[in-house]
């Protein structure tokens, strides 16, 4: 897994140092940051290629736009430097003239701490810098997913997307089909997740598009009258529910990803649960994940015990620089009453909150 990450540089990040941990969710008011936290990575890997950067789910602009842009800062370039948990480290660092047409150019670094091995020799610089970081830890696969109603529900999207999934959901469906296909355990996995929805009981895949509905859902309710509908009539809430379970159990989905607003559309109580899962899944496939909220019930939903599990309040110092603090479980003062993280949340007593108003 990827350790700490440091940023440099970008957008409202003058500097940052984030030391991250396999399910890591980040709180915040709006504007405070917590996206450009999750752009960063993929800015990283694919800053010289405006159309993948899309494809990865990073707010396009021009290159000004990309650095930090504060009176105080003298910093021109944009670092962004990953370390694994044997704490090698890798940096990327971008630059642009900013003239008409200019492209993002790079340098790399590795800097390796690792012990030496059996052998007594360490290892190639080289080999760990391709191998030991980016393709070890499939950081290549990155990607920042924020799904949309629209490309969720639709089967055939025109345009290009980053297979399997897309950034906004654009390849669900057609992913869902052939986890059915090769995978059906995974397939049989997910549908038991999908029981969170009450009404919920099974999904079927026509094979045969043209002898009715392609993808039709079984509601328990209507199991004595037409038993069940086309998919594309299910609510929003079922299909982001789908994407996320199907986005943590696939093998054909990235190890190392991030979620933007994952609350969107989602019933609190759902979101509690939600998280609570999604946690469990992450460890057992292997995955490790960034994820931004705003819904006070999705904190209720983490295990601050495990630690695996992070919490982040994000915000803005004086200087409006971003800033992220973990917030680690704390017993309650003698007497006191043990709080949620959703209480503790809205009562401003963990950040993460407006304050001027």
């Amino acid at each position: 897994m990827i350790k700490k990450i440091e940023i440099q540089n970008y957008k409202s990040i003058e500097n940052l140092e984030l030391e991250i941990g396999r399910f890591n969710i980040f709180i915040g008011e709006n504007g405070c940051g917590k996206s450009n936290l999750l752009e960063a990575l993929a800015f990283a890997l694919y800053a010289d290629d405006a159309g993948k950067l899309a494809l990865k789910g990073i707010r396009v602009t021009e290159p000004k736009y990309f650095r930090s842009g504060f009176s105080s800062s003298k910093l021109n370039n944009i670092s962004i430097g990953l370390y694994d948990v044997d704490d090698d480290k890798y940096e990327l660092i971008w630059s642009n003239s900013d003239t008409a047409y200019s492209k993002w150019e790079f340098q790399e670094s590795f800097d390796s701490t690792s012990v030496k091995g059996a052998n007594g020799k360490t290892h190639d610089t080289l080999q760990r810098a391709t191998q030991g970081i980016i393709y070890a830890h499939e950081v290549a696969d990155y990607i920042l997913y924020a799904p949309e109603n629209y490309f969720l529900r639709n089967y055939n999207i025109d345009g290009p997307y980053e297979q399997p999934l897309g950034c906004r959901g654009e390849g669900l469906l057609k992913l869902l089909k052939i986890i059915k296909q090769e995978k059906p355990e995974e397939f049989k996995e997910i549908v038991e997740n999908l029981h969170l929805i009450d009404w919920f009981s099974n999904i079927e895949i026509n094979e045969d598009s043209f002898s009715g509905a392609e993808f039709r859902l079984t509601d328990k309710y209507l199991e004595d009258g037409i038993g069940g509908f086309d998919i594309k009539n299910a609510n929003e809430g079922f299909f982001l529910l789908l994407f996320y379970v199907t986005l943590f159990v696939s093998d054909y989905t990235p190890k190392f990803f991030a979620i933007d607003n994952i609350d969107t559309a989602l019933n609190p109580k759902l979101c509690t649960k939600m998280i609570e899962i999604l946690g469990g899944l992450a460890r057992k496939h292997g995955k490790q994940v960034l994820i931004t909220a705003h819904n006070p019930s999705i904190l209720d939903g983490i295990n601050l015990n495990d630690s695996e599990q992070r919490l982040f309040a994000v915000s803005r110092n004086k200087n409006g620089y971003t800033k992220a603090n973990r917030i680690e479980k704390k017993a309650p003062l003698e007497g006191e009453k043990t709080l949620r993280l959703s209480e503790q949340f809205l009562r401003g007593y963990i950040g993460g909150i407006p304050k001027n108003f």
